[in-house]
């Protein structure tokens, strides 16, 4: 089951977060039209998939922006507990 951080929406971009056998390093997924990534948060990392560049910029833009807040995600998401909404790219 994932959880949509429903963070860069208006780029038609999901992030989700497993909650069930999330593993370190801690990191989150990015869905793009038909397309996946994985990125680690800290250091912030495109890890791999097959997102276009234009769509890594993005997520690598936003996600420096809400490194924290990402961290909590991803502990949450091991706890199985709900993962709030964080602010979309400006």
């Amino acid at each position: 089951r994932r959880k949509d951080a429903k963070s860069l929406r208006d780029f038609g971009i999901e992030i989700v977060f497993n909650y069930r056998g999330e593993h370190n390093p801690p990191h989150f997924h990015a869905r793009h039209s038909g397309r996946e990534g994985v990125f680690a948060i800290s250091p912030l990392a495109y890890l791999h998939g097959d997102l276009t560049p234009k769509a890594i910029a993005l997520v690598v833009e936003w996600a420096s922006q809400h490194g924290t807040e990402l961290e909590s995600c991803w502990k949450l998401a091991r706890d199985m507990q709900p993962i709030p909404k964080i602010a979309p790219l400006e």
